[in-house]
């Protein structure tokens, strides 16, 4: 018998200038559940009944979920997982934290141009981070809450079973714009969004009651 391959929930990392793939950082298991909330962009009106129906920009979509992370699979064949012996899931959660930090070269480089006297050092650029939930959610985010419980750890305290909690904000061409790679994907999925409710279909006037 021949499964169907099972797509695994991913964080993207990519360069922004080049647009190439740092990496891939794929979750072990997929989550039993994903919560989204969507916080309407609506002009402010002022009390003028001509806005009531105006929009500002996309909706503020923000997605949570939580992750597993077990390196008890990997600790029954320590030959071969050499890593899972000696640190646990150390580097998993790193890979995880580090999406929240400016890479320590870049703080070295402003630190040092602040102590050359150089006023203006700009706020530190990231690679962009986009999820992945299978073909149909493929969004640019901002990682906006990581947080951790270390459930298990081996005798040097490596922990090797962790929850982790993600909160993520998706970024639309309100927070990009247009021409920025990341803006261009948000465009892709609000279409590919638009195409899927479209599919849905739509009864008629007489469903609700209506003539």
């Amino acid at each position: 018998m021949i499964s169907p391959a099972l797509a695994k929930a991913s964080l993207v990392e990519v360069d922004v200038a080049g647009g190439a793939v740092r990496r891939v950082i794929e979750l072990q298991y997929n989550p039993d559940t994903l919560s989204r909330t969507m916080a309407l962009q609506a002009a402010a009106g002022g009390g003028k009944q001509s806005e009531s129906l105006r929009l500002t920009s996309p909706a503020v979509e923000t997605i949570r979920l939580e992750v597993e992370i077990d390196a008890t699979d990997r600790l029954e064949f320590p030959a071969e997982n050499p890593d899972a012996r000696t640190l646990g899931i150390h580097p998993q959660l790193a890979a995880l934290e580090v999406l929240l930090h400016p890479k320590a070269a870049t703080l070295q480089a402003n630190e040092a141009m602040a102590s050359a006297g150089r006023l203006e050092v700009l706020p530190m650029e990231v690679p962009l981070t986009v999820f992945v939930w299978g073909r149909q959610r493929v969004v640019p985010v901002r990682l906006t809450e990581l947080s951790i419980t270390e459930e298990a750890f081996d005798t040097a305290l490596n922990p090797i079973r962790a929850k982790v909690t993600l909160a993520m904000r998706v970024l639309s061409v309100a927070d990009l714009g247009f021409d920025h790679r990341g803006g261009t994907l948000f465009m892709g999925h609000l279409r590919a969004k638009e195409a899927l409710a479209a599919r849905a279909g739509s009864a008629g006037v007489s469903a609700p009651g209506l003539t």
